[in-house]
């Protein structure tokens, strides 16, 4: 009985090696040799990396109506809903 769970699983672990190899297409890399996109080496930061744009300041009153209609207007949290209440006294107790 053991040498065939053992033979079982030898099984399973040798089909699951195996289990993605064609579930992918080769493909060319049309961006190969590509600095702009890979950098000057593949432990390097690409350089399209280093492009930075300016903040609008219109697109912030834009993306809170977008936020809002999603979730709801947005209230800011009191202080009483965010300390934990006492815990009430019990009124089953006896002798209390």
């Amino acid at each position: 009985m053991k040498k065939n769970i053992v033979f079982i699983f030898c099984l399973v672990a040798l089909a699951s090696c195996g289990y993605q190899k064609n579930n992918r297409i080769e493909q060319d890399d049309v961006n190969e040799g590509n600095e702009y996109v890979y950098g000057v080496h593949p432990d390097s930061v690409a350089r399209q990396l280093n492009v930075t744009y300016t903040a609008k300041p219109e697109l912030e009153a834009r993306t809170a109506a977008i936020r809002e209609k999603l979730y709801g207007p947005s209230t800011p949290a009191s202080t009483a809903e965010t300390t934990p209440a006492a815990p009430a006294a019990d009124s089953t107790k006896v002798g209390a």
